[in-house]
């Protein structure tokens, strides 16, 4: 405690306050400009002179010499500028002299004995001294530093008092505004599919923004805050946007981590002016998106935490409190670690209503691709239901993707329409990455991973709990050399200890098929064991699906920090012999999963081979074709029932 205390102190006897940061800030700013003027200054000197030198050189010649020249007929022209003369000769060349000042040319060139026939050979030519082209070239000297230097001047001080003003404007609020006119960026529930339930929760937001006065003359308080929680990507800002949009209201929208500066009162201060903002603009929402950024548990010291982030916190916590009924400000939040989160951010009175977005089902996917849809024109084949039957799990902003990667598949093509097998083929781009079409496996490489993939595929088509295969494939895709692709039977949200079970075979499989054909195993089975033995930790220290450790769990949180209040707990909440006895409960699991997929290899072994050589020649199998080869091979395959 002594260690940390002193830590503390020290950083924040180091802190420097905001005027010392923003004179630091208009200084350094000042000395760029400043070096970078006389750098562009310089600059214009030596092209000034490179061009001035690069002038042509004229001879200048005496009166005396313009009278042999001009007896000897080889003048052409005499330009008369002042006292100057600028004589142009017959054969191109130029020169130059000065006349009298008190005599005109003419008399000063008959006094050197130029008869009057000889000056008339000459063509005599008198410019204006007194035009305007001529001061200005006269005083170009004096004037062009004058100028630059105002120049300069102006520059300078409109750069110091630009940075000036940034600097004590780091407390502004960056929120993003959208006018609720603004028909290019309106979004409404018709725009969000599935999330039926989450919806639900929100249309009386919207009705109280609409119409606060049905609910404030019953008595009736809205909540102030409404936090939306899911994964990434199941639309929790698209639907934060529809309830602005249906409610016809101003929408702020910020990130958390926009709030946090490294000057010291920047959060809270920008979160007094966000919802200042807000007020005046009432009825109106403030979106906080990632919430989690400035709301994690405080005291703990975990994720950075800092006087700057509590702080900023802090003074959201005040500002919901001083929310009354009248206001008509709801305060909005996404995050995808409620875990994290202050207790005192979930509290009555603040973000009190939760919000649960799920990933979307069958259905609500078919619903999310028809509205992805409308811009692009399919055709006849294309038949949404199969693709939504084909992405289990994905989230409203994986489905998107999919779209958009089979629209981008046809244009590369140069097709007018997205047929079907361009967004069967974006699928699994979107899980797995791109085809790598340069990376050639060797003959033997080609082999071993046609046995592992086809390990996979046929111990999930004869174990009774596991998956039916899709589709088996040896074209590398992002990491993997080769993939095999399982779905669901149905769509569930529970999974029992068999199907388990029969998953840790099924991962298993590969590696089976490896060591029983070639007597050696590859690198190929690295991530196969990482998720097998994953999932046999957590059926032993999650779901309480071990009958030695029992009904237990021990790893709340599958090895990650634990929040316990303001504090922080370790995960480790068990003695060194509940470890063993895990350590042990796993390997029996991963173990028996071993030999079920040996003997299923073992007792298969002819369609494991027949299988393998048509994936070596063909290599990528569909699920109707794999059927056929099982049932050739004396296996009955599962019927998809979706």
């Amino acid at each position: 405690m002594k260690n940390i205390f002193n830590s503390r102190k020290t950083n924040k006897k180091k802190k420097p306050t905001n005027e010392n940061q923003s004179k630091k800030l208009v200084g350094f700013q000042f000395f760029n400009n400043f070096i970078s003027t006389i750098i562009i200054f310089l600059i214009i000197l030596s092209i000034y002179s490179l061009v001035s030198e690069s002038g042509k050189n004229i001879e200048e010649i005496t009166i005396s010499n313009l009278v042999s020249s001009i007896k000897a007929g080889e003048v052409q022209s005499v330009n008369i500028e002042g006292e100057k003369l600028l004589i142009k000769l017959k054969d191109g060349s130029e020169k130059v002299t000065k006349k009298e000042v008190e005599s005109s040319l003419s008399e000063t060139l008959v006094n050197y004995g130029v008869t009057p026939e000889e000056l008339k050979e000459v063509s005599l030519d008198v410019s204006n001294p007194t035009g305007i082209g001529f001061w200005l070239l006269t005083l170009s000297p004096i004037l062009i530093p004058i100028l630059f230097i105002v120049l300069f001047i102006w520059y300078m001080s409109r750069q110091v008092r630009g940075a000036g003003m940034q600097a004590f404007s780091f407390g502004q609020s960056k929120a993003r505004f959208t006018d609720p006119n603004d028909k290019s960026q309106k979004v409404t529930f018709n725009d969000v599919a599935g999330v039926k339930e989450a919806k639900e929760e929100l249309v009386e937001i919207v009705d109280f923004l609409k119409n606060p006065k049905k609910f404030l003359d019953i008595g009736a308080r809205i909540p102030k805050g409404v936090i939306l929680m899911g994964a990434p990507g199941t639309g929790k800002t698209l639907l934060a946007k529809a309830v602005a949009g249906e409610a016809g209201v101003p929408f702020f929208s910020i990130s958390g981590s926009e709030f946090v500066e490294m000057f010291v009162g920047v959060g809270a201060s920008r979160v007094r002016d966000l919802f200042k903002m807000a007020k005046n603009s009432a009825p109106s929402i403030v979106f906080i998106d990632e919430i989690d950024a400035v709301g994690r548990v405080r005291g703990s010291g975990v994720g950075g935490g800092n006087d700057e982030r509590e702080q900023t916190l802090n003074q959201i916590l005040v500002e919901m409190d001083g929310f009354e009924p009248n206001e008509k400000v709801i305060v909005m939040a996404a995050t995808n670690r409620p875990d994290v989160l202050d207790p005192a951010l979930l509290r009555t009175g603040r973000f009190d209503r939760r919000v649960v977005v799920d990933l979307p089902d069958r259905e609500d996917r078919e619903s999310i691709l028809k509205i992805h849809s409308r811009t692009k024109p399919f055709a006849e084949d294309v038949d949404l239901k199969v693709i939504a039957e084909r992405t289990p799990g994905f989230s409203g902003a994986d489905l998107h993707s999919l779209m958009n990667e089979g629209a981008i598949l046809a244009a590369r093509e140069s097709r007018k329409q997205v047929f079907q097998f361009d967004l069967i083929r974006s699928i699994e781009k979107v899980m797995m990455g791109p085809e790598r079409k340069s990376h050639i496996l060797s003959k033997k490489e080609k082999e071993i991973t046609a046995y592992h993939e086809v390990g996979h595929a046929l111990i999930s088509s004869v174990l009774e709990h596991s998956d039916p295969v899709h589709k088996v494939s040896i074209i590398s895709r992002g990491h993997a050399a080769g993939y095999t692709l399982h779905l669901p039977l149905v769509e569930k949200k529970l999974q029992s200890k068999k199907e388990f079970l029969d998953d840790i075979a099924v991962s298993l499989g590969g590696y089976t098929a490896e060591e029983m054909i070639f007597g050696d195993i590859t690198t190929g089975s690295s991530n196969d064991l990482q998720v097998a033995s994953a999932l046999a930790r957590n059926m032993v220290t999650r779901y309480g699906m071990s009958e030695k450790i029992g009904p237990v769990a021990l790893e709340e949180n599958g090895g990650r920090i634990s929040y316990v209040g303001a504090g922080v707990s370790n995960n480790k909440e068990h003695s060194e012999k509940t470890a063993y006895l895990i350590d042990e409960e796993v390997k029996r699991i991963m173990d028996e999963g071993l030999e079920r997929a040996k003997e299923v290899l073992v007792t298969h072994r002819k369609a494991l081979d027949n299988i393998t050589k048509y994936l070596v020649e063909v290599e990528t199998i569909e699920r109707e074709n794999f059927e056929n080869l099982l049932i050739a091979n004396g296996i009955i395959p599962k019927k998809i029932t979706l």
